[in-house]
């Protein structure tokens, strides 16, 4: 198996058959075996049913695994890439829509271009077109405070900076698309399930980093990510509480919180 497609879906009927029709379109005709992986959290609205009409139009391919409660984002996609056979793989959101052919094999092309190449994502942008902020440092307390109440501020502000238009390196990207190389699962691991919805992202990112890889990021080849925000910017909610949680676990496990790791590259 080439590639194996890992999406995680919860109330997401909205996005799901676009993200879909989108990932089918782009990956036919490029000569690559692929399986689709679908686990949906528990959802309260009509997502399992588009689900299973994908799986009765594509059933070679489309492998739903329904859950019955929100099991958060690290242990449903984790029951995924246990079964995941694919040399690559691919985490995506359900909001999320491939909109230029070949972004997936362009992706994996960059992976192949240097050994030390871990986890390739792509530039992501709103559905109007502008930039969203999806690759940063790796987080202080003060730079996720400072990110909690002024993110539009920040993005805003990058859309004004002239952008790199070839690979660079960067700390971390955000899952709504990562090219994995299936090696790197493999030494770095599952998702931490200690982390019930964020930053498990951050931390992948960061034991990736440890185990001598790089998260690479490719300005070149655009997505469009209908993000539903459920904790960007700051609102009190359980998705920001349980982000809160997350951090302090983030920070307690890897040893900081004012001073971020350096000298990873």
């Amino acid at each position: 198996m080439d590639i194996s497609f890992v999406l995680l879906t919860w109330n997401s009927e909205k996005y799901i058959a676009r993200c879909l029709e989108s990932l089918l379109a782009d990956i036919r005709g490029q000569g690559m075996s692929y399986e689709i992986f679908i686990v949906d959290n528990g959802s309260a609205d009509n997502t399992v049913s588009v689900l299973k009409m994908f799986q009765n139009r594509y059933p070679d391919c489309i492998k739903p695994i329904c859950l019955d409660r929100n099991t958060g984002t690290t242990y449903s996609r984790n029951l995924a890439l246990k079964q995941a056979s694919g040399k690559y793989i691919v985490v995506m959101d359900s909001d999320v829509e491939l909109i230029r052919k070949g972004t997936i094999s362009d992706l994996i092309k960059l992976l192949q271009t240097n050994e030390r190449f871990g986890l390739a994502a792509p530039r992501l942008l709103y559905p109007s077109g502008s930039l969203q902020k999806s690759t940063d440092i790796f987080p202080t307390v003060f730079t996720k405070i400072f990110r909690y109440f002024f993110l539009k501020f920040i993005e805003k502000r990058e859309n004004r900076i002239p952008q790199k238009i070839q690979p660079y390196p960067v700390d971390s990207a955000i899952s709504a698309v990562w090219v994995i190389k299936k090696e790197v699962l493999k030494t770095v691991g599952l998702l931490d399930e200690n982390i019930f919805y964020s930053p498990e992202d951050v931390d992948y990112c960061l034991r990736l980093w440890k185990a001598g890889y790089k998260i690479i990021y490719e300005p070149r080849v655009p997505v469009i990510h209908h993000t539903q925000e459920i904790s960007r910017g700051f609102k009190l909610n359980s998705a920001t509480l349980s982000h809160i949680k997350g951090l302090i676990y983030y920070f307690r496990k890897h040893g900081y919180f004012l001073r971020r790791p350096i000298n990873l590259k």
